[in-house]
Parts: structure tokens; sequence; C-alpha cells
């Protein structure tokens, strides 16, 4: 054993002293023998010049576009679940509250025989921007003990509060504060256009970040930091109320359905709204991810990552993808939509709404080849989810297969296919990541997986940024 301590020093000693003498003699830069080795490998042809003109003055995308992918794919679905009209996140990153209350909106429209229903996403909204801001005060006051360079402390600091987030979040606000229809608390300038509303709070949550840290060094009582706090929520919630408008707490409502009947006015809260008018369990809906830089059939957990103090964190079953697709399919045959959150932004078609691994030909046009799996690219944070849409139909094949599937975007009815964008059964393989899936529709098997003790992860992990 001694031996074995004094041969691991000596590796260690030699490792430390080759690395010093690379650093002092330069080793690693770009010299000038290596700089003409690579200069050497890039030819200068007439076919390197065309390439450099077109590249150079156009759109990468528009001269990789794939021509044999035009047209190969139509807008037909064997299986459907009955939507109506498309919604609008503008230019804020609440996708994850569109897709959330856009999985409810079906079974309303249905359930009242409407031409169309809306949620205020902006209700909502304002809920869970109060909850973020103490949720992220709460996790200062408890980490107040550890110093300003520590990982938890400089993530927080990092990221006080967004306007992204995923689906615990939607069920987390709907059931503490209920939901209104869209006409009682309407879109405001600031609710559709968040950047600088954001920018103003993360600026004051920092800020108050110090103040409560300074409180516990200087040996505080909680009570007094807590009393602090509640006075900055108190700012928090002036802000908010100035550029959303204050929720109400009552309100008076009703609808006409598409026979034109019109229900009787009646008064509510927007809890009593979520439960009489509603009344749909979130409890039920359970959330699936397939990340295979993990081990399948295994229960995870986010730290922090939750939209209030006392709320869930992000929780899910990770599962093979074949088996994740099975119960997608039971969940539209069933005409249930779905939330669905995944890397949109990897060869999307935008003009047409098509997403397929092959849209784009980046190597025939470089001359270069992008070999990374789906693994790969999660543990390189070169992928991960970026926005949630719900998913709303499958065009299955003779042999049961899904061809393709469809997802309800929030992007505005003019975006993609008509608000909508298709996507192939191989696009789904790659670049899905999680769905949220009624647990009527999932496999015994996999739900007992949610009685295991969950492996629990930080919120810095590569594929956990939240839906926008």
């Amino acid at each position: 054993m001694k031996n074995l301590r004094i041969f691991l020093i000596s590796v260690l000693i030699s490792t430390c002293t080759n690395y010093c003498l690379s650093q002092e003699t330069n080793e690693g830069e770009i010299n000038e023998s290596i700089l003409k080795e690579i200069k050497s490998s890039f030819k200068d042809n007439a076919e390197t010049e065309a390439v450099i003109n077109a590249v150079s003055n156009n759109n990468i995308n528009k001269l990789t576009l794939n021509r044999e992918n035009i047209g190969k794919v139509d807008n037909y679905f064997s299986n459907r679940v009955k939507t109506a009209g498309i919604t609008d996140q503008k230019s804020t990153g609440r996708c994850w509250l569109f897709t959330g209350l856009n999985v409810l909106r079906p079974k309303i429209i249905e359930k009242y025989n409407l031409e169309d229903f809306s949620f205020s996403h902006n209700f909502s909204f304002f809920w869970d921007q109060l909850e973020k801001a103490n949720l992220f005060l709460e996790a200062i006051i408890t980490t107040s003990n550890k110093d300003m360079d520590d990982e938890t402390v400089k993530w927080l600091l990092k990221n006080p509060i967004n306007d992204g987030g995923q689906w615990t979040g939607v069920v987390d606000i709907t059931l503490k504060y209920g939901l209104i229809p869209a006409s009682v608390m309407p879109e405001t300038y600031n609710s559709e256009n968040t950047r600088i509303m954001s920018r103003l709070i993360r600026r004051k949550l920092r800020e108050n970040a110090l103040i409560l840290r300074e409180k516990y060094r200087q040996g505080k009582e909680l009570e007094n930091i807590r009393n602090a706090k509640t006075e900055m929520l108190s700012e928090i919630y002036r802000l908010l109320a100035i550029t959303l408008g204050e929720p109400t707490e009552n309100f008076e409502w009703r609808y006409e359905d598409k026979d034109g009947n019109i229900s009787e006015l009646k008064k509510y809260t927007p809890k009593s709204f979520y439960k009489e008018f509603v009344g749909i369990d979130l409890n039920d809906y359970i959330m699936l991810m397939n990340d295979p830089s993990r081990e399948y059939n295994k229960l995870y957990e986010i730290r922090y990552d939750r939209h209030m103090h006392e709320g869930n964190n992000w929780k899910y079953i990770n599962l093979d993808i074949d088996k994740i697709k099975e119960f997608a399919k039971l969940s539209i045959l069933d005409d249930e939509a779905m939330y669905f959150s995944c890397d949109v932004g990897k060869q999307l078609e935008k003009e047409n709404g098509f997403l397929d691994i092959n849209n784009y030909d980046y190597s025939s046009l470089f001359g270069i080849n992008f070999n990374m799996d789906k693994k790969q690219r999660i543990q390189t944070f070169e992928s991960g989810s970026s926005h949630g849409m719900t998913l709303v139909a499958v065009d299955i094949d003779e042999n049961g297969k899904p061809k393709k599937w469809l997802l309800e975007n929030s992007w505005g009815v003019d975006s993609g296919f008509n608000g909508h964008l298709i996507m192939t059964d191989k696009w789904f393989d790659e670049y899905m990541f999680r769905i949220v899936i009624n647990k009527k529709f999932i496999s015994n098997d996999v739900l007992e997986i949610l009685k295991q003790n969950p492996v629990v992860l930080p919120p810095w992990d590569p594929m956990f940024l939240p839906d926008n």
C-alpha cells in the first residue's frame, strides 16, 4: 500500500510538472508550423471559391435546405385531437404556460360546446413571477451560510428569475391560485414583451439577495430576515401589478356556445372557476423524459427546479423513446393532447413548419461531418429542451407505427403550418426530451417507478433548462 501511494504521488508530480512546463514553453499554442498545416488543409480552388461566394452572401439554411425533403410529407394525420384556435405567446418565454393550458383547452371547448376558449395567461403568469421571486429569496436565505463562490449560490444569483418554466409550474400555480378566462384579465404590453420587466425584477432580486445575506452575517433572527423578505416581495408585487395589472379576486362571467345559447351569469373566484368550470385533476399527469445519457426506468428530480417554494421540483421518469411513443399514441387515440418539449431549433424548416433530421445538409456544403448522437449532444450542452408545445396528432401506418406527429404551437396562426409544426418520427427520436401524459395511458410497470427514491440532480445539469 505504501509503494502504491508513493507511485501515485510521483505520477501526480510528473503530471503537474509536465503541465506547468507546457504552460511555460507555450506548448498547445497555434504556432507557425501548426498554422501552416491548418491552412494547407483548406483547398484553394474554383470549387472552394464558389462555396465561399455563395455562403458569404447568403443565409446558410437557405443554401443547405434539402430539396429532396420538400413535398415528401403531407399535412394529413390518421388520428388527431379536436382543437380550436392558435395561441400566441408573443415576445416572451411563456411557452410552458401556453402549452400546459393548451392541454386543458380542448377539453373545455368540447365540454361546453364552444367555438373557442382561452385561459388568461397573464393571470397565471403574474402569480408565477411572484412565486418565483419568493422561491429565489428563500433559497438565498437557506444558503446564506455558504460563500458567494459556492456553486449553488452562484447559480442562484445567475438565475434569480425568468419567464420560462415547465409543467410542474402549470400544476402548482393552478392548484394554488386557480384559473380565469382570458377576457377577465387580458394581456398587457408587458405580459407580451417581458424583457424589460424581467430585467428589472432580476436586478431587484439580486440586490435583495445581498441584503438578506448581510442580515444573516450580522446574526439577525430568522423572523427578522423573513420580515425583510416580505417587504421585498411587496415591491415585486408592486412592479408586477403596474406592468401586468393586479389579478382579480372575484369576477362574473358567462359564455355563448356554438348553438347560440348563452349561459347564466355566474360569480366566481379564480379557484372556484378552476374547480367548477374546468374540473380537471392535474395530479393525474406524469412527466416522462428520454435522456439516453442516463439510466432508463429510473425516477429523477431536479433540485430548485420548481415554480414556488412549497411546490414540486421537476420530477420525471426516464424511458426508452419507443415506450414514450407508445403511450403518446394511446393518448391521441383517446382524444387527449399532451405537454411536449423539445429542441425546436434543430432542423426546423420554419416557413412550412416542418421538423425532420434531414432538412438541412450542412455537411455537404462545408465538407465537414457532424456526428454526435443524442446522448453526446446532451452531455456537451449541444442539445436540450428549448420549447414547449402541445402534441395533438399522429399519423399511423398500416403496421400501427407512427410516421409523423403534429404539434400545436404558440407562435401565432401565421407561423409554420397554420400555427402548427409537423415532425417526422425520426425527428421525434432525436430531439424530443419530455412529455406529460395522463397516467391512465401509462402501463403499471412504468407507474411503479414513481415509488422509487428519485436520483436528485443539480439545477445546472445540461438537460434542465426551462422551456420558453
